[in-house]
């Protein structure tokens, strides 16, 4: 555990003076762990100036990242069955360790793996310019449910989109995005804008020249047939009201994905899927059709 600091401070708030905390936490009652509850809303967080992050994949996305720690809380069984994890953590990380019973009171799930960390939230994207090309931006209508938005976030990140547009809806730094991205939100620009402001933001994009996709049940284009390796800017609605009107309006291509009328709609998740990937297929099979171009394998094989 070279890259920690054990944090074994004494505290005025729940030691008597003159005496220091003990290094595995016992006690449920023990302010660190009100702290760490506070993160699970959105109020404690903007407090704080903190998110709070579940789970052993998302401590090594942190590390992939390089981003900085303040905390990690983490029981003794974890701390010893992942010492070189902890070993590539920055010198600045504060660790603490606690039973389980405190660490599932602290998070947010009911069977947390053994650690969770806490961490500054990335600073918000910087919109592209316009006259920026090639660009693929995401752009998010009051999307609500955590688990849709953080598996969005992921698929965008495997499809190559350059920057994610919110506009309101779920947070995209709650522990549950989080972990249903598998720390995508942490990677991915993300712009979080009120409605209006994003209704704005999408029109000046097609006005500098940008093809603002959307979908609909009646298009009579499926979304393979338009060409997705110019700028594109792709709109996916909330999961009960869809896309907005003036957001709709300002689409100027209208694709369907078709499928079986068993059905009558797509998860706004799963529908995002093949849209967000056509894009990253067009790109492979334009470069396998230049010169000295081949298909890449794992591409072949999968379609």
């Amino acid at each position: 555990m070279s890259g920690t600091t054990i944090f074994s401070e004494a505290s005025s708030e729940n030691s008597s003076e003159g005496s220091a905390e003990p290094l595995v936490l016992t006690s449920r009652r023990n302010p660190l762990v009100a702290r760490l509850r506070d993160l699970h809303t959105p109020g404690g967080r903007s407090r704080q100036g903190l998110l709070l992050l579940e789970g052993t994949h998302l401590v090594q996305e942190v590390v992939r990242l390089r981003l900085q720690p303040e905390l990690l809380l983490a029981t003794p069984a974890w701390c010893a069955g992942h010492r070189d994890l902890l070993a590539c953590l920055p010198a600045a990380t504060k660790l603490r360790q606690a039973t389980a019973a405190v660490l599932e009171t602290a998070a947010s799930t009911r069977h947390p793996d053994g650690v969770l960390l806490t961490l500054a939230p990335p600073g918000p994207a910087t919109p592209h310019s316009c006259s920026e090309a090639p660009a693929f931006v995401l752009a998010l209508d009051c999307l609500q449910d955590p688990g849709n938005l953080g598996t969005l976030l992921r698929t965008a990140l495997a499809a190559g989109v350059q920057q994610v547009w919110l506009g309101e809806g779920a947070d995209p730094h709650s522990p549950k995005v989080l972990r249903a991205s598998a720390g995508a939100a942490l990677e991915l620009p993300l712009l979080r804008l009120s409605s209006e402001a994003l209704v704005n933001r999408v029109d000046q994009a097609r006005q500098g020249g940008w093809q603002i996709v959307a979908t609909a049940a009646t298009a009579p284009r499926p979304y393979w047939q338009i060409d997705w390796c110019q700028p594109t800017l792709l709109l996916l609605g909330n999961e009960g009201a869809g896309l907005a009107a003036p957001l709709l309006a300002l689409a100027d291509q209208r694709v369907s994905i078709p499928h079986s009328q068993a059905v009558e709609s797509l998860n706004v998740a799963v529908a995002a899927a093949p849209l967000l990937l056509e894009r990253w297929r067009q790109t492979l099979c334009a470069e396998s059709r230049s010169p000295g171009g081949t298909m890449p394998a794992s591409f072949a094989t999968s379609r």
